[in-house]
């Protein structure tokens, strides 16, 4: 497992598409399509989740198991844009402790690589307080460690003691330490204030070399692309969507995506007495996402709360409207431009904000839109090209700012 060159590049993730879970971390194959021609040499070393059974026993079996078979993680798989890609197993113990979970992601590292440090003097992670501690306890002791976060879920994380000196010391460590939104520069310099002036903003990377969908007449076709989950809110999305749907049944919604929630969903749909007019597609390859954005006429994002919002760039690269819940990431996104890019409502539980938010907007579509705009400076902010020259900046620029 080793990459020469003084431009090669590890990224290590726990987010990463597989066959598995083809929704796992999209933006970091994102950043891999964008960046693999600035380096000499890109290898993702994906830590795989897997959980540990609770019977101590049969726990046991596994982990020995797991090592017998840690030599396959060893053979390189081809990835995206060349790259060299590594998927290695990580047993999780039980119990939801963030910091030992850390640090199992750093033992399996460590296993997957024969007990040798990472051989890219460039390591970049993703998730810190997975990837990132796991990158920094197996990187070479000359390697730059750049950390980028994207946990929606941080708050919780640092609500445990243990996690939080344990991420104190991932920000400490790292050559330097980006976010993807403001609202987790809000929450690490408010926990953490001896590293305000540490914590950046760094962009996800986005297509925009995708075919546009010309306006037509009316916003009939809406299209969601979420997991399956609380956090979601789908049903809320379902309630709202079935009241708009009582005064226009030519109306459709598409659901691409899966989770625990999907029966139950369903469920609600033929309760609402829409289930007709909504398709549940389950989940799909994050390249088929553009072709299917442009086969509706409207993109709807009911998150309760959102870090960045990579589906919302998405639509606007396709050339579709949006109608999205302020949710943290996505107002950052639309700040300036939400008449022009479609329409934001406030995260209430009652769908009365979706229904008024969505018959404002169709009563000013098209002209009343701005699409070629809001595209224009999404893609100036968040092209795999505006991207791809940052974190090349950022990697083997003169000042590359050493601070492990």
């Amino acid at each position: 497992m080793t990459e020469t060159g003084d431009r090669s590049v590890a990224i290590i993730t726990p987010w990463y598409p597989t066959p598995r879970v083809p929704f796992g971390g999209p933006f970091v194959q994102e950043l891999v399509k964008a960046v693999a021609d600035r380096c000499d040499g890109v290898t993702v070393y994906h830590t795989d989740l897997w959980g540990l059974p609770k019977d101590e026993a049969r726990a046991a079996l596994v982990e020995r198991t797991a090592r017998r078979l840690m030599p396959l993680a060893r053979t390189a798989s081809r990835g995206v844009a060349g790259a060299t890609v590594h998927y290695v197993p990580t047993l999780l113990p039980n119990g939801g402790d963030w910091a030992a979970q850390a640090r199992a992601h750093a033992v399996w590292l460590r296993e997957a690589l024969g007990g040798e440090p990472l051989p890219q003097p460039v390591v970049h992670a993703h998730v810190g307080i997975r990837g990132a501690y796991a990158a920094l306890e197996n990187a070479r002791p000359d390697a730059r460690v750049y950390v980028t976060e994207h946990a929606s879920f941080l708050a919780d994380v640092l609500e445990q003691p243990g996690a939080r000196e344990l991420y104190d010391e991932v920000v400490t460590r790292a050559t330097r330490f980006f976010v993807v939104g403001q609202n987790l520069v809000d929450l690490l310099t408010e926990v953490y204030p001896h590293h305000a002036g540490k914590v950046e903003l760094v962009a996800n990377p986005i297509d925009f070399n995708v075919g546009r969908k010309a306006p037509e007449g009316r916003i009939r076709r809406w299209i969601a692309i979420a997991a399956l989950t609380p956090r979601k809110r789908l049903d809320y999305l379902l309630q709202g969507f079935a009241r708009c749907f009582a005064d226009d049944s030519e109306l459709r919604l598409t659901i691409i995506g899966k989770g625990k929630q999907e029966r139950e969903l369903r469920e609600l749909a033929e309760e609402l007495g829409v289930a007709g007019a909504v398709d549940f597609r389950g989940a799909v390859e994050p390249t088929a996402i553009p072709g299917l954005m442009r086969e509706h006429d409207l993109f709807v994002h009911t998150s309760r709360h959102e870090t960045f919002g990579v589906v919302v760039v998405e639509a606007l690269a396709v050339g579709i409207p949006v109608l999205v819940s302020r949710c943290g990431g996505p107002e950052e996104l639309l700040a300036g431009i939400e008449d022009d890019a479609g329409g934001m409502f406030d995260v209430d539980d009652a769908p009365e904000a979706l229904v008024k938010a969505y018959q404002e907007l169709t009563g000013r579509f098209p002209a009343g839109l701005d699409l070629e705009r809001a595209r224009e400076l999404m893609r100036g902010k968040y092209s795999r090209e505006a991207v791809a020259d940052h974190h090349e900046a950022i990697w083997f620029g003169p000042n590359p700012q050493e601070g492990r």
